[in-house]
């Protein structure tokens, strides 16, 4: 099972850049997060089937560190991972590249918790999903 998932493709068009001439930093933060949902899909744990089991994560933090600006025209490729499980947390690991000539663009570390609506708080992860989700830990360095 490989534990390095590509989770996004896309594109760098004119109007997702700044005055100058490279992708603004919210638009990074925008294929970061589509990213984050495919994510989960791909390991196995659908959106569809976390709603119907009443199971919801939310972002607590994530972080960017931006490496090579993107210009106009460039192929984005996102590949991610799962670095570590907690009790209430998990926290995955994503690399931006260019998809055509596989350089490094910016990296990005996102803490998602398990939350219950009811109290607006994070809530205990359900051990099926902890099960579920150990086998894909990989380190960031792998992705």
């Amino acid at each position: 099972m490989s534990r390095s998932h590509e989770v996004y493709r896309g594109v760098v068009f004119p109007w997702m850049c700044d005055h100058i001439g490279h992708m603004n930093v919210r638009w990074y933060s925008h294929h970061f997060d589509d990213a984050g949902f495919h994510l989960w899909s791909v390991i196995g744990m659908s959106q569809r089937e976390m709603h119907e089991k009443g199971v919801q994560v939310v972002v607590a933090q994530t972080t960017i560190k931006f490496v090579r600006e993107m210009k106009a025209g460039d192929l984005i490729l996102i590949k991610a991972g799962i670095t570590k499980v907690g009790n209430k947390s998990v926290v995955h690991f994503a690399k931006m590249l260019n998809a055509d000539t596989g350089t490094l663009h910016a990296t990005e570390e996102t803490v998602e918790v398990f939350f219950d609506p009811a109290t607006r708080s994070a809530a205990p992860m359900p051990e099926e999903y902890r099960k579920r989700l150990l086998p894909h830990v990989i380190e960031a360095e792998k992705i």
